[in-house]
Parts: C-alpha cells; structure tokens; sequence
C-alpha cells in the first residue's frame, strides 16, 4: 500500500485560499468531488472530529479525518495553503499543509489506520515541510510521496 495509490491529481490543491479553519476543511472536501449533500455531512463530521481536539500535529501541518458513510472506499485529498492559517496546532503554529482522510465506517480492508499512520510518519520526517513549500504541481507531489517510499 502506498499514499499515491489514494490520490488524484484532481484531489491535490496547492493553492488553499481559505482564512481559517472551517474554510479550509470545505476546501478540503471540495477536493474529493462529492455531491453537495454528502459534502456538507462530511464536512459537519470533519468540525465535530475538530472540537475534540485539534488534528495540527504541528511543523505546519495537519491530518483532518473521520470515518463518514458519505464515501465507500478510503478517500484522501491534499492541499496546501501557501500563507498558513491558524489552526490551533499542538506547536501553536500556522498550519501550511493539510492531508484530508475520510473512511467508511466499517472497511474491508482496513486501511484507515495504516494510512493515517503513514501520514504522521511521513509528516516527521525532517526535510518534509520544506519540500511540500517547494511543490509546483500536483505531479510533483506524487512524486515526493513515491521518492519517500510512502
């Protein structure tokens, strides 16, 4: 299993414009390219998931998910919002770089876990937030994701 398998380039933004929270977990939601209606129930999930506690793990990013019916398979979206915006992050920092999980409730195969996972490791790795700032495109990306055997 590797990250890219779950992203398209149509889920992957690197021009976030949202000026705080809420908006940017829209924004997120948008990427997955759901109906209106499922939309708004994931994005209401992915808020209520956030009053529980913040999901900025810190050195300008953060991991939004829940497990939501509104999709049937794991879904990932990435994007990145070159200004940052505040997001009450575990290092009281701007958050600059967003992966969006969401997962059925019950999966087969198990896999939201493991991705989330993946996705914290990947975040530790030192040279991770300057290479994300230096991404141009969607491709580049996929790119550092495979390069990093993630």
């Amino acid at each position: 299993m590797h990250l890219s398998d779950f992203f398209t380039p149509e889920s992957i933004s690197l021009a976030l414009t949202g000026t705080g929270k809420d908006e940017i977990l829209a924004e997120l939601v948008t990427l997955l390219g759901l109906d209106d209606g499922p939309s708004d129930t994931l994005l209401r999930m992915l808020q209520r998931r956030e009053t529980l506690g913040s999901t900025g793990v810190g050195r300008g990013i953060a991991i939004p998910h829940c497990r939501s019916l509104v999709v049937n398979r794991l879904r990932l979206a990435y994007g990145r919002h070159p200004g940052g915006v505040e997001y009450q992050a575990i290092d009281n920092r701007p958050v600059h770089d967003f992966f969006l999980i969401v997962a059925p409730p019950l999966e087969v195969s198990n896999q939201y876990l493991p991705v989330l996972g993946k996705i914290a490791q990947f975040a530790k790795d030192p040279d991770i937030p300057d290479r994300l700032a230096a991404l141009r495109s969607a491709d580049d990306f996929l790119r550092l994701l495979g390069e990093k055997g993630v």
